[in-house]
């Protein structure tokens, strides 16, 4: 299993907020972000049709990680290993920034800052093998905002993981990204249909909005 840094310090440790070093604060509308797999070299088959897409949705991703940050939301990277058994946060970063080629300004426009939470996942979902099903209630969490790529793979499984644990989901059609549009729209159909998840793009529903229905 991979090693899961699930905050900016060594051993895993989660970023600490509230007066206590042990407290964390409820998350506001029990509601965090989640950014799925969008620290990516995308140098796999297939990236050049995932990169625009990846890269339009980075600009919607940034916005709402913007507005996260003025509520005080939990803002929760999860992203894969990319098949790296002993690497950690800022070797994943590092490496790919380094390898990024043409994604390599979405990559370091969405960089984790020190204050993000960072879950590495070695499979599809992001509660599979990972410490985030611990991390979310320690939060207070039971809403997520799920955003990044693919919207037909890791997004989707993410969001069948977590309509299973009874999440609220709401999935910005804006804000995620596959190889194609079509599959995009497939996976959202599914999410919307199967999962109760709100699809509305960030156009038509804001952050603020969603907090506030918390």
């Amino acid at each position: 299993m991979a090693n899961n840094d699930s905050g900016s310090g060594s051993g895993g440790g989660e970023r600490r907020q509230g007066s206590g070093p042990d407290t964390l604060t409820p998350a506001p509308g029990g509601t965090a972000l989640l950014i799925v797999d969008m620290i990516n070299d995308m140098s796999f088959d297939g990236a050049d049709a995932l990169r625009d897409a990846a890269t339009e949705a980075a600009g919607r991703i940034l916005a709402l990680r913007e507005t996260a940050d003025a509520l005080g939301l939990p803002v929760i990277y999860v992203n894969d290993n990319d098949d790296q058994w002993h690497s950690e946060r800022s070797r994943i970063v590092a490496r790919a920034a380094e390898r990024a080629g043409g994604s390599r300004p979405m990559v370091e426009r969405l960089a984790p800052r020190d204050d993000d939470y960072f879950v590495i996942k070695p499979q599809f979902s992001g509660f599979y093998a990972t410490n985030l099903p611990v991390l979310l209630p320690k939060l207070g969490v039971s809403r997520l905002v799920l955003t990044g790529v693919a919207a037909d793979i890791c997004v989707l499984f993410t969001a069948a993981d977590a309509h299973m644990r009874d999440y609220g989901l709401w999935v910005p059609r804006d804000a995620v990204a596959s190889n194609s549009p079509e599959r995009t729209g497939w996976a959202l159909e599914i999410m919307d249909g199967s999962m109760g998840a709100d699809v509305r793009p960030t156009t038509e529903r804001s952050l603020e909005d969603w907090v506030a229905a918390g």
